[in-house]
């Protein structure tokens, strides 16, 4: 079957510049794509934060003329190339838009306000308007004519709209198709209605069908509707975003387009994600040596967060943004719990304020059970996702979800909420999973601590009293592919049938 011509547009990626969970399938999704023999390429732009990462970028000798409102506005086109692969990564340079990230403070969407909290930058429509029509503007420099264009999340939602609606007569563009991935509904770019303006789009299409949404023109609505094909980060997610509970509105209109809908859980890159091995670690470990090494990591991290190097008791571990997305304040709430229990725990993560001091206050009372880390390390969440007996993820929504893939590979069983990707990852250990050998992990329903807690207290319980159960877990686990490679195929399958 013939390879596929495929352009992944994306406001971050892994290597060059990351806030979350979109950037590692920016990187990842186009490199399994291109061992499956694809043509691939990728653009972004050109942040400070890549200057910063150290990416070999080269120039392009291409200025990309990109109409914003009733001006024309000159972007560069520099090239790098995604890490460990031959994949060509475009970067669209306008340092007024896109080199704030330099001053302290101040991230890609976002800058820091007094009281720890952030405020997205008010001219967002504006740097994300000049960057979808950026994206259409790179393809006659690519070397190729893509049959398809695949958006991401709000800041390229306007993508599928000028292909449609100014592109499309163009001749490399009459046959291009586009696919728009929804990684988290929550985040949707919604701005006033003088933004049309700037756009220079057609007014007739700021109407309740079409980008506008209760008042506001809305970039993640433009992508949903004028796409070909809309897919989100797992099946179940794609279900629940059609539920008043997580639709965040748009549950209606998805409802009414999900012919068009369909759910691909994320893949992860087990060459950074591997016990057997993950250079972060004290001790490496297969599936025939991790009841022997993994006690080492253990040891290891007891070890780097002071805690005492105590074999028995069982270390709960929580790598996360500390939001209320992420369930942390169930997990504070069973936290006293857990400590009863003889529970050691950990936390990795930076967030609200509020969680910060919380976290702090809890760690000086319990100093002896508490481990807190303020902020993000790669290396200490790799030393966690190892050492940790189980590894909590209670969130109250997730798309999709990586550390309880990480997990999984890792042998430390993820006590997961039954939502989103975590439902579609972790088969809960239940009596007659147990006794089909299925089991990867432990879920639960009801959004309250006391269910997390119930549900720590059962993986205990096995662990504990029934180690060999527990182990069978553990190996049942590791033995799940979650790969890039799976979830490629997946995305292959959904690109044929938008171009038919």
């Amino acid at each position: 079957m013939a390879g596929l011509r495929v352009l992944v547009a994306s406001s971050e990626v892994v290597g060059f510049a990351k806030t979350g969970g979109l950037a590692d399938v920016a990187g990842a999704l186009p490199r399994a794509l291109a061992r499956r023999g694809h043509q691939v390429a990728v653009v972004m732009p050109y942040y400070h934060t890549v200057r910063k990462a150290g990416v070999p970028v080269e120039k392009t000798g291409a200025t990309l003329p990109v109409q914003l409102g009733d001006r024309v506005l000159a972007s560069r086109l520099l090239r790098a190339r995604l890490p460990n692969s031959d994949v060509p990564v475009y970067l669209v340079e306008h340092p007024p838009f896109f080199e704030r990230d330099e001053l302290p403070g101040h991230g890609l969407y976002q800058q820091a306000m007094p009281g720890g909290y952030k405020s997205d930058y008010l001219d967002n429509a504006e740097r994300f308007t000049f960057f979808c029509r950026a994206v259409l503007e790179t393809v006659p420099h690519l070397g190729f004519t893509p049959d398809v264009l695949h958006a991401n999340d709000w800041q390229t939602g306007l993508v599928p709209v000028y292909l449609n609606e100014v592109y499309r007569p163009k001749g490399a563009y009459r046959r291009m198709r586009s696919v728009f991935t929804i990684h988290n509904i929550a985040y949707q770019g919604m701005f006033g209605r003088d933004v049309m303006r700037i756009t220079g789009l057609p007014g007739w299409l700021y109407n309740h069908t079409q980008l506008e949404f209760h008042g506001h023109l809305n970039f993640l609505k433009a992508g949903v509707v004028f796409a070909d094909a809309v897919n989100t980060v797992s099946p179940t997610y794609a279900r629940e975003i059609q539920t008043p509970e997580f639709g965040y509105g748009f549950e209606g209109l998805l409802r009414q387009l999900s012919g068009k809908l369909s759910g691909i859980v994320n893949g992860v890159d087990y060459d950074q994600w591997d016990p057997a091995s993950d250079g972060h670690l004290a001790a490496n470990y297969t599936p025939a040596t991790v009841f022997d090494n993994k006690p080492l990591c253990k040891a290891d991290l007891q070890r780097r967060f002071d805690l005492p190097e105590d074999p028995a008791a069982p270390v709960l571990g929580v790598v996360a943004r500390l939001v209320s997305q992420k369930g942390i304040d169930l997990v504070l709430s069973a936290a006293p719990g857990f400590l009863d229990l003889g529970c050691q725990m950990i936390f990795l993560g930076e967030g609200d304020p509020e969680y910060h001091e919380q976290l702090k206050a809890f760690r000086a009372k319990h100093p002896r059970q508490v481990g807190v880390y303020l902020g993000f390390s790669e290396a200490v969440a790799h030393k966690v996702e190892a050492g940790s007996d189980l590894f909590l993820m209670p969130s109250r929504y997730e798309p999709c979800g990586l550390n309880q893939i990480y997990s999984l590979k890792y042998g430390t069983p993820p006590v997961v909420r039954a939502t989103g990707g975590l439902k579609d990852t972790v088969v809960n250990a239940t009596e007659e999973n147990l006794a089909a050998g299925t089991a990867t992990g432990f879920a639960f329903d009801a959004y309250t601590g006391k269910a997390l807690y119930d549900t720590v207290r059962w993986a205990l319980t096995l662990m504990q009293d029934r180690p060999e159960d527990f182990r069978q877990v553990v190996r049942t686990a590791m033995a799940q592919d979650w790969s890039w490679g799976r979830s490629a195929a997946e995305y292959e399958a959904l690109y044929r049938r938008v171009i038919g």
